[in-house]
């Protein structure tokens, strides 16, 4: 796929050095206008709304986290009535919310509000074999690329919820690498030294079960969770559709990694929003050649590091849009010739 419209840099880039700032005075701002006025096609973008997708589902390693799988039900109840992190943030920025049931342990379940896309009752624990099957792959991927691309909001972010789901992130991460997994380990919800070095054993132990370097398809079978592999769709429906994704933390990174494996295309819509604090995703970014535009220390997923870099998009592309052009506003534009 590819998202680019019919504008050039070029066109972009004069756009940009004719407003009424010395060139490149807006640093990283200024690169962040530029992806958005091409993912557009217009010298003029607008990033007014946003949309913020949270998958939840359950995962078949989640003995490895600090807090017991019952909790991933209970955040999905607290998504709804709106009293989550990610839901103030979604207020505070103006943002929507949709929360989706990917596949979520026990009974279907049933709220209003809810969007249920269920694969299954959470995944297979993975350091004994693959997390899901072929069908439920594609099956995840397929229901989230129609998600994406039904998004009605200029901006897409994606958030997730599953109790064990940093494990998944990690391993699926080495795999898209081709990276040892234990460095990519980390406390998730707050592991001890003893939790962590339980976790790294266990999953150094599953990814010996397959080669190094897969494919997104193979590395979310072998290890994904149902919400990774779904919001890795939802991202590819989204930037075909021409939004754009705003990719959260280390969770979010493993499904933007499998995206970009699935189609390197989707990469012009994606905008990396924060450094997150656990272990893995500094490697990750680094493997994807990504720079975020936060840095906050957070490591609690949701979609929250991508609400609080929403802003600085909005404004990236009102500053593209709206800026006075030295010639509009009657200034000079440097020191006389000669």
């Amino acid at each position: 796929m590819d998202v680019r419209a019919a504008l050039s840099a070029q066109a972009i880039q004069a756009a940009l050095d004719g407003k009424t700032k010395p060139p490149g005075s807006l640093g990283r701002i200024e690169g962040l206008a530029a992806q958005v006025a091409a993912l557009q096609g217009t010298p003029a973008p607008r990033v007014e709304s946003c949309r913020l997708l949270i998958f939840a589902a359950d995962h078949g390693m989640a003995a490895l986290s600090a807090f017991p799988q019952e909790v991933t039900r209970q955040m999905v109840g607290n998504f709804l009535a709106g009293g989550a992190a990610a839901s103030v943030f979604a207020r505070a920025v103006g943002a929507e919310v949709t929360v989706v049931d990917a596949g979520v342990a026990g009974e279907p379940l049933e709220a209003e509000g809810l969007v249920s896309r269920r694969i299954g009752a959470g995944t297979a624990d993975a350091r004994e074999g693959p997390a899901m099957s072929a069908d439920q792959v594609r099956e995840a991927l397929e229901a989230g690329r129609a998600l994406g691309a039904g998004v009605r909001a200029d901006a897409a972010a994606f958030g997730e919820m599953g109790i064990g789901n940093t494990a998944s992130a990690a391993l699926v991460a080495a795999k898209l690498l081709g990276r040892p997994v234990g460095p990519l380990v980390g406390r998730g919800t707050g592991l001890d030294d003893a939790g962590l070095a339980r976790k790294r054993a266990a999953l150094e132990g599953a990814a010996g079960r397959c080669p190094d370097r897969m494919g997104a398809v193979d590395a979310l079978r072998e290890y994904g969770g149902f919400e990774i592999a779904m919001m890795a769709g939802a991202m590819l429906g989204a930037a075909r559709a021409r939004r754009v994704v705003l990719v959260d933390g280390f969770i979010a990174g493993a499904a933007a990694a499998s995206a970009l494996d699935l189609d390197p295309g989707c990469r012009e819509a994606m905008v990396f929003c924060h450094r997150s604090a656990e272990a893995g995703h500094g490697a990750l970014l680094e493997g994807l050649g990504a720079e975020p535009l936060l840095d906050l220390a957070l490591r609690l997923g949701e979609g929250t590091g991508a609400l609080l870099a929403f802003p600085l998009v909005r404004a990236a592309a009102a500053m593209l849009a709206e800026m006075a052009s030295f010639e509009d506003a009657g200034v000079s534009a440097g020191p006389p010739a000669g």
